[in-house]
């Protein structure tokens, strides 16, 4: 008979007898584990991840119950001999302007770090975070957690958006959440909008706010804005008037629109022909009169806090508002071509050219000057940007930094961990990478998010 193709990890152990069991995933790969049958579902867990080399994994008993990390083993009568089956599961990351939320979709935990007023304790509402779909953050101080049941459970800054409670009953079959830095707009099955937290309140407008589609924010510190389309390819804004949240200006000109982006002060809008359609403050990207002649075929549209840039079906790129602030991207014009890509720091643009390379520009201390990098910066697949930096993803999945030294710009310390990066999400001022294997490396101030190793331990359980 031919050996059977697994191997055994053990949990050394001075006392109790050992729990053997088989481990497979989908594929049939598996592995049998002895584990300390007083132990917990975490050491187990732990235990299935390394000898498969799999992180973030979730795992069954014999008649289908999940296992819980945070209970004993001892609760599910599992026998020597089980099989268990073990589903591979995809971590995602959200942040607030100070605090990072880490779960795995339909996980019953989640791991927050960062200001704890902000975002980065999730103790109180820990027990009711169960089969975790989406999160979503407003750029200041807290989060929203869709669940599968569409309900919404929320946490952080109560008057920024942490506080649901007002409007709670409302919230069933929701879809999408979108926000400012300060209140969250929800968008529920039947089409309708529920909104809550300081400058969200959506009553002027509610009688319109029918068969809406998707909604975007602008991101002022001062309140910030809100935009509906609907199925019929008009607008709808509310919010501070200055701030994008008045658009009876533009408003006939707001038919079959197709995406809408948010800067901190103005909104852009693309509609079915490929032009653009631009209303709030005039000089932080609400007036694009300078280049609407340019604005034809546009395809995506980024935003930093005070411009705009758009990419055109050609690869090339037109940017407007505060010139110093990336609104004017004369000095780099020539090389942007093919682009592929555009991401954006409070202060300036980066864009991933088709050969892979970055061409930046904006204000040097946001990031707007990657002379320092430049070297390195070959087959990026993806950039990253906080308020003062940017961080890539090169092909080989390291990563490389730049703009301000004491907000992230400069992952030194964290160097020799950024491997196999998969994905990053920044704060305001720090970085969280996932890397393959599962472990998480944060980098930039402590105060929001930059330093994880209070929860290191807790990443275990997702």
């Amino acid at each position: 008979m031919a050996k059977e193709d697994v191997s055994t990890r053990q949990v050394s152990t001075r006392w109790g007898r050992l729990l053997k069991i088989h481990v497979a995933l989908p594929s049939g790969r598996g592995e049998a584990i002895s584990i300390l049958r007083r132990g917990n579902v975490v050491d187990l867990k732990i235990a299935v991840q390394q000898a498969l080399g799999q992180p973030f994994l979730r795992l069954a008993a014999p008649d289908g119950r999940l296992l819980d990390p945070t209970e004993s083993l001892r609760l599910y009568g599992l026998k020597d001999g089980d099989s268990l089956a073990a589903v591979a599961q995809q971590p995602k990351i959200a942040a607030t302007g100070s605090a990072f939320a880490l779960w795995c979709e339909g996980g019953n935990r989640l791991v927050t770090w960062g200001d704890p007023y902000k975002g980065g304790d999730s103790s109180r509402v820990q027990h009711q975070l169960r089969n975790v779909q989406q999160i979503f953050a407003t750029h200041g101080s807290a989060f929203a957690a869709i669940l599968a049941d569409g309900s919404v459970v929320t946490w952080g800054n109560a008057g920024f958006g942490g506080d649901s409670s007002r409007v709670q009953d409302q919230l069933r079959n929701v879809q999408q959440i979108c926000g400012t830095n300060f209140a969250f707009a929800a968008i529920l099955a039947d089409g309708t909008v529920v909104t809550w937290g300081w400058g969200g309140d959506s009553s002027r407008v509610q009688h319109q706010l029918r068969n809406v589609q998707q909604i975007f924010a602008t991101h002022s510190h001062t309140g910030g804005a809100f935009a509906a389309i609907l199925a019929d390819g008009s607008v709808v804004t509310w919010g501070d008037p200055d701030e994008g949240g008045d658009s009876s200006r533009v408003q006939d000109q707001l038919k079959n629109v197709q995406q809408i982006c948010g800067a901190n002060f103005a909104f852009a809008a693309i509609l079915a022909d490929g032009s653009v359609v631009t209303w709030g403050q005039p000089y932080h990207g609400g007036d694009s009169s300078r280049v609407q002649h340019q604005l034809r075929n546009v395809q995506q549209i980024c935003g930093a806090a005070n411009a705009f840039a758009a990419i055109l079906a050609d690869g090339s790129v037109v940017t407007w508002g505060h010139p110093r602030f990336g609104g004017d991207s004369s000095r780099v014009q020539r090389q942007l071509r093919n682009v592929q890509q555009i991401c954006g720091t409070q202060r300036a643009f980066a864009a991933i050219l088709a050969d892979g390379t970055v061409v930046t520009w904006g204000d040097p201390e946001y990031g707007g000057d990657s002379s320092r990098v430049q070297r390195q910066l070959r087959n990026v697949q993806q950039i990253c940007g906080t308020q003062r930096v940017f961080a890539a993803i090169l092909a080989d999945g390291s990563v490389v930094t730049w703009g301000d030294p004491d907000r992230g710009g400069v992952s030194s310390r964290v160097q020799d961990q950024l491997k196999n990066v998969q994905q990053i999400c920044g704060t305001n001022f720090a970085f969280a990478a996932i890397l393959a294997d599962g472990s998480i490396v944060t980098w930039g101030d402590p105060d929001h998010g930059g330093d994880s190793s209070r929860v290191q331990d807790e990443f275990n359980y997702l």
